[in-house]
C-alpha cells in the first residue's frame, strides 16, 4: 500500500483529514515517535554483546542448585566451580578465591551516591581479584528513581568517565553495567542498543573499541503491592525487552513487593526460562536489528544520552554535579513528571490507577526528595 493510499484510508476511518495530530503519541522522553515505519534515515550496524547466550541469573537458593547455572551470591557456597556466580556483598567478595577467572562478576557498587565520591579502597581490592568483571556500575538506582532513559545512560557514561580517570582506560574492559529495565517496551530494548553505541563512542575517544557487559534487571518502579499476577506480565515483558536488546545477563526480582518467599523468588525466575526456551530470545545477538521503529528510537536515545553525557562533563563530571545537587534535581524533575502522568491516568497500572483506580495516599513531597537519589515505585502514592 502506498503512503497516500494509507492516509486516505486512516482517514476515512478517523473521520478527520488532521491524521498525524491524532496518532501522535506523547512521551516523557522526548523521542519522537512517527505513526508508522517504512525506512530509516540510517540503518545501525549489527550490536554485539559479550555473551554468545544470554546468562538466566537466580539469587542463590539450595532447591535451584541443579538447574541453574548462574546465581547472584550475598554469602559463601562452597561447590559452585561449574556456575556463573555474580557477587552482591563486600564481605563475600573480600573473601573469594577464585579458581577459574571467569567464573566471577561483581554486581558492587564502587560509587558512594551519598557522599559523591567513588570508594577507592573497594576499588583496588576487587581490582586485585581474579574476577572476569571486577568493577560495577550501578544506574538501577537511578532507573527505579525515576530517572529518564537518556539520563541513565548519560550518567553511566558519566560515572565510567570518572573511573577512566582514576584508573587509567584498562578498567575498561573490567567494568559491569547494572541496569534496570523499565516499562516502555520498545524504548527499554532500544535502551540497551543505544547504551552499547555511546559506550563504544566513549572507549573510541581514548583509541578503543569496546563493547560493554550488560547486567540487566527488572524494574521495582512499575511493581505494586496489589495484584501481584500483574507483576509478574510487568517483568516478563521487561525481561523479553533485555533479551532483545541484547543484555549479557538478565535478572527477575521478585515479583512479590511484600513478603517475598523462595517460591516466589522461584517462578520469578521462571520467567527467564520460559523466554529462553520457549521464544529462544536469549541467543540473538542483536535480535531487533533492522526495526525501523526500534533502530530510530535506538538512534534517538543514543543522541539523546551522549548529549547528556558531554553536557554532565562540560558542567565538571558526575561527582562534581553529583555533591552540587544538579544531578539529584534533574532526576527530581523527571520523576515528579512521570508520578503525575500515573495520577493523570496517561500511564496506566492494572489494579493501581485503572480497573480499580485506588485512592492516593501519599503526596510528591512524602515520595520524592531533590536532593536524594532514591528508589520510588509509582504505586507507592495509592499504596
Amino acid at each position: 500500500m502506498s503512503d497516500n493510499a494509507w492516509e486516505n484510508l486512516v482517514k476515512k476511518q478517523l473521520k478527520t483529514d488532521d491524521i498525524y495530530s491524532v496518532l501522535k503519541k506523547e512521551n516523557l522522553e522526548g523521542i519522537e515517535i512517527k505513526p508508522y515505519y517504512d525506512s530509516v534515515e540510517k540503518s545501525l550496524v549489527n550490536l554485539p554483546k559479550i555473551e554468545e547466550s544470554t546468562h538466566l541469573v537466580a539469587r542463590y537458593h539450595e532447591s535451584l542448585r541443579d538447574d541453574v547455572f548462574a546465581f547472584i551470591l550475598e554469602q559463601n557456597v562452597e561447590d559452585l566451580e561449574q556456575k556463573t556466580i555474580f557477587v552482591n556483598n563486600v564481605d563475600l567478595a573480600g573473601h573469594i578465591s577464585p579458581k577459574e577467572e571467569d567464573q566471577y562478576f561483581s554486581l558492587i557498587d564502587v560509587f558512594d551516591e551519598k557522599e559523591a565520591v567513588i570508594n577507592d579502597q573497594l576499588v583496588k581490592e576487587l581490582l586485585a581479584k581474579q574476577f572476569r568483571r571486577n568493577i560495577c556500575v550501578d544506574i538501577s538506582l537511578h532507573q527505579n528513581a525515576g530517572a529518564s532513559i537518556h539520563q541513565q545512560l548519560g550518567i553511566a557514561l558519566a560515572k565510567t568517565k570518572e573511573l577512566i580517570e582514576f584508573y587509567g582506560t584498562e578498567i575498561l574492559n573490567k567494568l559491569l553495567f547494572r541496569i534496570a529495565i523499565g516499562a516502555n517496551y520498545f524504548f527499554e530494548m532500544a535502551k540497551v542498543r543505544a547504551f552499547k553505541i555511546v559506550f563504544n563512542q566513549l572507549s573510541k575517544e581514548y583509541g578503543l573499541d569496546e563493547i560493554p557487559y550488560i547486567f540487566a534487571e527488572t524494574s521495582l518502579r512499575n511493581k505494586a503491592v496489589s495484584d501481584n499476577e500483574n507483576n509478574l506480565i510487568r517483568s516478563t515483558l521487561e525481561l523479553a525487552s533485555a533479551m532483545i536488546g541484547g543484555a549479557d545477563a538478565v535478572f527477575s526480582n521478585n515479583y512479590l513487593m511484600n513478603n517475598g518467599s523462595e517460591n516466589s523468588e522461584e517462578i520469578s525466575f521462571k520467567q527467564q526460562i520460559v523466554l529462553a526456551y520457549e521464544s529462544i530470545i536469549n541467543v540473538f545477538e542483536d535480535a531487533s536489528n533492522g526495526s525501523y521503529y526500534v533502530e530510530d528510537i535506538t538512534r534517538q536515545i543514543a543522541e539523546k544520552s551522549w548529549a547528556f553525557f558531554v553536557e554532565t562533563e562540560d558542567a565538571g563530571g558526575y561527582l562534581k554535579l553529583l555533591k552540587q545537587g544538579t544531578i539529584q534535581k534533574k532526576i527530581y524533575d523527571h520523576a515528579v513528571a512521570e508520578q503525575q502522568w500515573v495520577e493523570e491516568g496517561k500511564i496506566k497500572l492494572i489494579g493501581v490507577n485503572l480497573y480499580p483506580k485506588l485512592e492516593i495516599k501519599k503526596s510528591y513531597e512524602e515520595l520524592y526528595s531533590a536532593k536524594e537519589i532514591k528508589a520510588v515505585r509509582w504505586a507507592e502514592m495509592f499504596e
